[in-house]
């Protein structure tokens, strides 16, 4: 099950199918899309966050090996303005996403480090695996920030193409004496 999250500005919200709509209007966005997996369709096709989140993301929620939560902040929760979730997948554990007009203020750090403590101290996973294009320099940053740190490179296909690669980790230990 995935709770509501709440912290200093935002409300991480588990994921429902009604939000579909809202994703498909705010997500597809070459600034968004383009360091993320290749098989992330682009252009982005209509109804294709439906299909995710009805498809993808809800049956691993389900099945316990997910938890996904769109990002609203407090001041206006009824806009989804990005999304983060945690996957048990081999050196995959945690993806996100934030619309570009509230970027650079601090917002996907306070997800992150609130969906890290559900990942360590409620879930009590031992290790926190997350892959990025190595040009995707606020992804970096923000691992950094918490305190992850790089375990492998080598070269992976984006949206934008063949890239850079960077695998990040932080393990229980390091995050509970952060």
């Amino acid at each position: 099950m995935t709770p509501e999250i709440k912290t200093q500005r935002l409300i991480l919200k588990p994921l429902e199918s009604g939000d579909g709509q809202a994703m498909q209007i705010a997500f597809p966005r070459w600034e968004i899309v383009r360091y993320l997996n290749a098989a992330v369709p682009w252009p982005y096709p209509e109804g294709a966050a439906q299909n995710y989140v009805d498809n993808v993301v809800l049956p691993a929620v389900k099945e316990g090996r997910g938890w996904c939560w769109s990002i609203r902040r407090q001041e206006k929760p009824e806009e989804l303005i990005g999304l983060i979730e945690l996957r048990d997948a081999e050196n995959d554990n945690r993806g996100f996403w934030l619309v570009p007009e509230w970027q650079q203020r601090g917002y996907m750090s306070e997800a992150c480090n609130a969906v890290n403590d559900f990942w360590f101290k409620t879930l009590g996973r031992e290790v926190l695996r997350v892959p990025k294009a190595a040009v995707n320099t606020g992804s970096v940053k923000i691992s950094r920030k918490s305190g992850m740190r790089l375990i492998e490179t080598g070269k992976k296909e984006y949206v934008a193409g063949v890239l850079d690669y960077e695998l990040w980790e932080l393990t229980r230990e390091e995050w509970l004496s952060h």
